[in-house]
């Protein structure tokens, strides 16, 4: 098994999570620490408070990756006299870095908003506030028949060609290339100075924006030749549309009765409910953490019910005025994350033989008691 340092392990993590997600402003990324040290133990935590760091410490963590990031508003001054400062200093001696992935993760598939609805059963999700948009472009490579197979199976393995629920959509079309090594190639195919013809295949396909690096990585080490032709253009076909939240269906039942599960599966013991719990739902709009700016897109696109932390006073009226029914199970449900991500990135590590040990903080760090 390989070891690695953090860059490594971040990389893989920005595969499905990249910082392009994020909404303006967002403090993510690296807060603390160096990511070119070796990485043994990483955690992955919902908020950074010094009863997580004591908890890193005894597991020899190196990393951790966390969903709130600890430092959200600038600091004016590092010192042992207030918490932050005492927190900061407790990382930087016991050499653990944190990475913030903020709301970059609540809108990447598989991400915060994509585990509360699978722990919610919805079906059929789409998203629900539109943020990001991942944009198409087309490669176009041209590789000697004989290594034809391969390259088409490194693009689509890495995630080229993907075209609704297809995968690996490729085009090709044979035909002739020719060139002429200089004195100092190292040709596949021909001789220095010789003018060589060749029978090709020219293979064309669709590449998402996020995923450009990794396909054209995956394509030139498959490709036999020392140095490949291939184009890249920008498409005005429209990407696909990634957001903040999910809306989907679920099986009919009282608000009462989806109370009920909310409370099970997303492992509360009390929430806030706003509306008539003899209601019917069948249509749910989810989105972790604070959604009061959003109640309107989950009313407007038919929700019977919206799932969501931190709501207001008054927005809660506003929306039982309109017809929208509430639950409010608070912002800690995004702990799903911590579950989430280390089976995510430990499957990622595995498949690339990187000796890592991930797992999930256990401290349970919702502020709120309810007596």
């Amino acid at each position: 098994m390989k070891q690695i340092n953090g860059y490594e392990i971040i990389s893989l993590f920005e595969q499905f999570s990249p910082k392009a997600y994020a909404m303006e402003g967002d403090k993510i990324g690296l807060q603390v620490g160096d990511l070119s040290r070796p990485v043994k133990n990483v955690m992955i935590a919902l908020d950074v408070l010094d009863e997580v760091v004591e908890e890193a410490i005894a597991n020899k963590v190196d990393l951790i990756i966390a969903h709130h990031p600890p430092i959200f508003r600038p600091l004016t001054k590092v010192t042992n006299d207030n918490p932050t400062g005492r927190l900061m200093e407790k990382l930087i001696k016991h050499d653990i870095s944190v990475y913030a992935a903020h709301t970059n993760l609540d809108v990447a598939k598989g991400g915060v908003n994509d585990l509360l609805s699978d722990a919610l059963g919805l079906i059929d999700t789409e998203v629900l506030i539109p943020t990001y948009e991942d944009k198409l472009k087309k490669l176009i490579v041209y590789v000697p028949k004989e290594a034809e197979a391969d390259v088409k199976s490194a693009l689509g393995d890495a995630g080229a060609g993907s075209i609704g629920n297809y995968t690996h959509c490729l085009f090709s079309t044979d035909g002739q290339g020719q060139f002429k090594p200089g004195s100092d190639a190292n040709p596949y195919i021909g001789t220095h100075h010789v003018l060589e013809t060749v029978q090709e295949a020219k293979i064309e396909t669709v590449i998402p924006a996020s995923l450009e690096k990794k396909a054209i990585k995956a394509m030139l080490k498959a490709h036999p030749y020392e140095e490949v032709a291939y184009d890249l253009f920008d498409l005005q076909t429209s990407g696909e549309q990634l957001g903040l939240g999910r809306i989907g269906k679920c099986e009919e039942m009282t608000l009462s009765e989806f109370v009920l599960k909310v409370k099970k599966v997303l492992e509360v013991d009390t929430v806030r409910v706003v509306g008539d719990l003899n209601a019917k739902v069948k249509k749910v709009a989810v989105l972790g953490g604070d959604g009061n700016k959003y109640f309107s897109q989950a009313l407007f696109k038919g929700a019977d019910v919206y799932v969501t932390g931190d709501m207001y006073y008054h927005v809660a009226h506003d929306a039982k005025a309109l017809g929208l029914n509430i639950i409010d199970p608070g912002h800690n449900v995004e702990k799903v994350m911590k579950k989430g991500v280390s089976k995510k990135l430990t499957a990622m590590c595995l498949e690339k033989g990187y000796n890592v040990c991930i797992f999930p903080s256990e401290i349970h760090t919702d502020p709120f008691q309810f007596v």
